[in-house]
């Protein structure tokens, strides 16, 4: 076919661009799963050896806290803010306040809260040292376990909710949570340690697990097994090879650069001086954190981000395409917007390995790598089409790829869930076996095509909030 196409200088110059993909993506292929394999085994090993540890009772005593606010931004959270609320209600932590920031719901959000837990409005100022919508009103409830708060204000999106809820709330750390999601009942107590260990810690990560499928009672797991959903149940081996992976590993020389926006612990004066959440971007989480490092540097602050394996946060991920598609968009052009804004990270030395290892890898193996993956796909199309097709590398390409992904994310999911005692089923063994291929061959290229196409018509919904199908959470 070729040589009715082109002449011998073209085909010359074809043949050697192949050439040089071809070196180009092995070269990727071993800088990518050099770093998984340093990553997943620092990850393990850190889980055992804080399992150990806990077993050894080598930990800070339970009569060591520290005071937090927990803030619930919700828009439109009918289905789950009461029984999130509740499922708070019953964490083991002596002193805590709950404030939920209701974001102008267009349905019942803010009258079931105020329904279900008695709630009397009030008169209440609050000065707003970050810039936010204004309150349209407010409730407290005077007979629960501790103080409960309700704000309604007008609609700003998540950032702008957030911004309000640390405003209002009174106590020197606070935590951001989804109103899709539950802590474990010790999940406080667990996220508190680093900054209990070291008073320049700024922001502590917590690790989010999915909660489909999953029997919660006063904040323990009941019953665990993998979601019968097939694209819940991929997003679980993806979860924990992610959170196993990259963030222990950036734990260990203060390169975190996200937390996610499920779980999170923050220093609320450090927040405030930063300038708090950004309301113009739609990774506000990761922004905040990339603020926070950027911020102290600038300003010769001492400081630690630190990420905190053994505070479980349970949240809901999509079980269809079409909502797994639009999160996955948004946070994407989150992480663009986030990396452009602080782009003063890059390959500066003043950053250190925060700069030279974690912007780099969010970079080249979060930001491009679906535009590179996609860039893979059609050099192969214009090998085959010109006759040059190297189909044993290429076999050999993807069963290397697909071989050490699955083994990786097998080795992520079971450390994961033996280090926290969950019991799982032979079925379940057998589905993460036959399902972690398929999230790696198939799943990832459905999503990098999708990542790649994120930044069309993203300005008209950039201030809306990222919306997916809410099921009511499966507590006993």
């Amino acid at each position: 076919m070729r040589y009715f196409l082109f002449n011998d200088t073209v085909f010359e110059i074809i043949k050697v661009f192949l050439i040089c993909v071809e070196f180009f993506f092995v070269a990727y292929l071993i800088g990518y799963s050099t770093f998984l394999f340093i990553s997943v085994v620092t990850g393990s090993s850190e889980l055992f050896r804080k399992r150990r540890q806990d077993k050894l009772k080598n930990t800070i005593l339970k009569d060591h806290y520290i005071p937090i606010s927990i803030i619930v931004p919700a828009f439109n959270e009918d289905v789950t803010i009461v029984e999130n609320v509740r499922s708070l209600l019953t964490l083991e932590y002596p002193l805590y306040e709950i404030i939920v920031v209701d974001d102008g719901s267009r349905d019942e959000t803010s009258a079931k809260m105020i329904e279900a837990f008695d709630m009397l409005p009030i008169r209440r100022p609050i000065q707003r040292k970050i810039n936010c919508q204004p309150v349209e009103f407010i409730y407290e409830a005077a007979t629960q376990k501790v103080p409960l708060t309700l704000i309604r204000k007008k609609n700003g999106g998540k950032a702008d909710s957030l911004n309000m809820g640390i405003n209002a709330c009174k106590y020197p750390y606070f935590i951001c949570i989804d109103a899709d999601s539950v802590l474990q009942y010790d999940s406080l107590s667990k996220i508190v340690k680093p900054v209990l260990e070291n008073e320049n810690v700024v922001a502590v990560g917590g690790a989010v697990r999915p909660s489909n499928s999953v029997e919660i009672e006063n904040g323990r797991v009941k019953n665990y097994r993998l979601p019968k959903n097939l694209l819940a149940c991929m997003q679980v081996l993806e979860y924990d090879r992610s959170f196993l992976a990259s963030r222990i590993l950036f734990d260990k020389f203060n390169g975190s650069l996200i937390i996610s926006g499920a779980f999170g612990l923050f220093k609320k004066d450090t927040v405030v001086a930063a300038g708090g959440y950004d309301a113009t971007t739609m990774g506000e989480d990761m922004e905040l954190v990339v603020k926070l490092h950027d911020y102290c540097v600038s300003n010769d602050v001492p400081y630690l981000i630190r990420y905190a394996t053994d505070a479980i946060c349970w949240s809901q991920v999509p079980e269809n395409l079409k909502d797994l598609s639009k999160q996955r968009r948004r946070w994407h052009i989150g992480l663009f917007q986030s990396m452009w804004k602080h782009r003063v990270m890059l390959a500066n030395p003043k950053f250190g390995l925060t700069s030279f290892i974690s912007y780099f890898y969010f970079l080249i193996y979060e930001l491009l790598s679906p535009f590179i993956e996609i860039f893979g796909i059609a050099s192969m199309i214009l090998a085959f089409f010109v006759d040059l097709i190297n189909v044993p590398f290429m076999l050999l390409f993807f069963g290397i790829y697909a071989l050490f992904g699955s083994v990786m994310s097998l080795t992520a999911f079971f450390a994961r869930t033996q280090t926290i005692d969950l019991k799982v089923t032979f079925r379940d063994v057998l589905k993460a076996l036959l399902l972690c291929t398929v999230e790696i061959c198939v799943l990832r290229f459905i999503m990098a095509w999708v990542r790649a196409t994120a930044f069309i018509g993203y300005r008209k919904r950039k201030l809306q909030w990222g919306k997916i199908q809410r099921q009511k959470i499966n507590l006993k």
